[in-house]
């Protein structure tokens, strides 16, 4: 025996005769597929003209023609008028044949190579793909337009992939627009982006049930919107008349589900614009989930400042504390080193200035070197207290590269070892403390220059004195 080579067991053999029958069998049925298609036709439409007893619906049967599957995911129209003449019906289940090889039990411990295959119908393919004129001459055929082989529906099909004709047509021909896929999903909640809005549109306009709930998580139709930023969807459920403060099962309500989505740079406004929505709408912004987290420290922890603000604003609870004992202060401080371009530090003055609790300052060189990449993050915090202790465990606190490039900052910083704090900053601190939970609504209005105003509630200034 070569050293490369090992002995295959009686049943590793069989398992291979059974793979290499399998792979013949495949082979036979491509060769039968260049059949004539007329006689497959006619066969077809003889089969659907056979009497049946009342009130019994023609079942569907197998197609694995590989002729009739090219016409339709192509969406061949002549093709499919030659096999789908008058009188004939699209009663049809598609078994594709191809695509990926996977290992199946076959009993007894053997194994066998299959092909995967998931069951489809001439409705699903052509929904699915935006062939409207082909969808349009199956139904004309009969074809069901509920059936679901594959757990689901065309409809649902036609929602995922965003073609609102078809999906409009698949509904005057009757089509359940509440219609549960295997999943416990209605296609409304399947209307995930923003070019699914059409979809959205006709669905309401057939019945489609506003506050329908998935299966899984529990969600309602505005929870999938707000989820995935899309305005115009919330907008729309919500003129549908959509609860705006329904709780999923981990207690979220379509705002907490908005607040909690991680957000890039560029998808900032849109959900602000979006919470701000739904807040109008009556949503509630001090609504916890099960783990008493609430908008506010989610919108920190995704360091949407503009939302942060307003959601204080309109009175949410700046210290809050969730059930790990976090307030919003500490969501925003754990991720401003992942956030810099979200600008944190203005998320971190917001708190301040609405009355956070402040960091221990025994935990503050630890808040250093894990925010230090953001000098105007670490300004907001220090500014906050009117005497600090600064000690070698700070310097140390700070990579040298971060030093390096925000020098002057840290170098202010550090001298505070030498120096106390200025009179300027000491006042400013007296009298946040005597304006404390008031800052935002007194300083504006107060007789003063903008400059002073803006050093009040925390303003940059690229140093510390």
């Amino acid at each position: 025996m070569s050293p490369g080579s090992f002995v295959f067991s009686s049943k590793a053999l069989r398992s291979l005769q059974l793979d290499e029958d399998m792979l013949e069998r495949h082979d036979y049925k491509r060769r039968m597929a260049s059949h004539h298609l007329l006689s497959y036709a006619l066969k077809k439409e003889a089969r659907d003209r056979t009497p049946l007893r009342a009130n019994v619906a023609p079942r569907p049967y197998v197609c694995r023609d590989v002729v009739i599957q090219n016409a339709l995911y192509t969406g061949n129209l002549e093709a499919m008028q030659r096999l789908f003449p008058r009188g004939s019906s699209a009663g049809l289940i598609i078994e594709p044949q191809g695509g990926e090889m996977r290992w199946v039990a076959r009993g007894e411990g053997l194994w066998s190579l299959t092909y995967e295959q998931e069951l489809t119908t001439p409705l699903h393919i052509t929904a699915g793909r935006g062939f409207t004129e082909c969808l349009r001459l199956l139904l004309q055929r009969g074809a069901s337009v509920d059936l679901a082989p594959g757990g689901i529906t065309a409809l649902h099909e036609s929602c995922v992939r965003c073609e609102p004709e078809c999906t409009r047509l698949l509904l005057v021909h009757g089509a359940d627009a509440n219609a549960v896929s295997d999943d416990g999903h209605m296609p409304l909640h399947l209307c995930s982006n923003p070019e699914s809005f059409e979809c959205a549109k006709h669905l309401l306009q057939y019945g489609a049930a506003i506050n329908a709930r998935t299966a899984d998580e529990d969600d309602t139709p505005l929870h999938v919107a707000a989820r995935n930023g899309l305005t115009d969807h919330v907008e729309l459920y919500l003129r549908y008349g959509a609860a705006a403060d329904k709780k999923n099962h981990e207690g979220l309500t379509p705002l907490n589900a908005a607040c909690s989505q991680p957000q890039e740079l560029q998808d900032l406004q849109r959900y602000l614009g979006l919470c701000r929505i739904l807040m109008k709408a009556g949503a509630d912004i001090r609504s916890m989930d099960q783990d008493r987290r609430t908008p506010l420290h989610m919108a920190c922890k995704n360091a949407n400042a503009d939302l942060v603000e307003l959601l204080l604003a309109n009175g949410a609870s700046v210290n809050e504390m969730d059930y790990g004992g976090e307030a919003p202060m500490h969501n925003i401080l754990k991720v401003v080193c992942y956030k810099l371009a979200h600008s944190p530090e203005r998320v971190v003055r917001a708190l301040l200035n609405h009355g956070s609790i402040r960091v221990w300052p025994g935990a503050l060189p630890k808040v250093l070197k894990h925010c230090s990449q953001s000098p105007r993050t670490i300004e907001v915090l220090l500014n906050a207290y009117s005497q600090l202790k600064v000690t070698d465990t700070w310097v140390e606190s700070v990579p040298p590269e971060v030093f390096e490039e925000h020098r002057e900052f840290y170098e202010s910083v550090f001298s505070l070892a030498r120096t106390p704090r200025s009179l300027q900053h000491l006042s400013r601190c007296k009298l946040r403390v005597f304006l404390e939970g008031r800052l935002d609504k007194v300083v504006p209005r107060l007789d003063l220059p903008t400059i002073i105003k803006n050093y009040l509630l925390l303003d940059y200034r690229g140093y510390i004195h």
